[in-house]
């Protein structure tokens, strides 16, 4: 199961650690508790809009960035979680037809069978 609380953490985090800032750093500047803020970086916690808001103005980054960020972390993760699936999807079957060929020089020992599906072979009388 995806947890959008651990994916915004792991967002927020980046962004810090880019910066080269401390949680203390963040955490006051944010004006939330150093133990708050590190829960909310791991996933423990759920950050409201306000306390959200508050963290990308301590680390002065636009909140729409930090959400696309998030946004891409979901796409990714949702991705992974359907390719580990354990029912695979199921693929339209086609039917195919045999069209036998016999070589223009007249041999006929030269034959070939081509496989295609009915609807994309088109054979054309000379």
């Amino acid at each position: 199961m995806i947890l959008l609380r651990r994916l915004l953490g792991d967002v927020l985090r980046r962004q810090r650690q880019r910066q080269g800032r401390t949680l203390r750093e963040v955490s006051s500047s944010a004006r939330v508790s150093l133990g708050y803020l590190s829960e909310v970086e791991r996933g423990q916690k759920e950050a409201s809009s306000e306390l959200l808001s508050a963290i990308c103005d301590a680390l002065d980054v636009r909140m729409s960035q930090v959400m696309r960020e998030v946004s891409d972390e979901l796409s990714l993760a949702e991705l992974a979680e359907s390719a580990t699936a354990t029912e695979p999807v199921p693929t339209p079957v086609r039917p195919l037809n045999s069209v036998s060929v016999t070589s223009v020089t007249g041999v006929p020992e030269e034959r070939v069978t081509i496989k295609a599906p009915a609807e994309a072979v088109d054979v054309v009388a000379a």
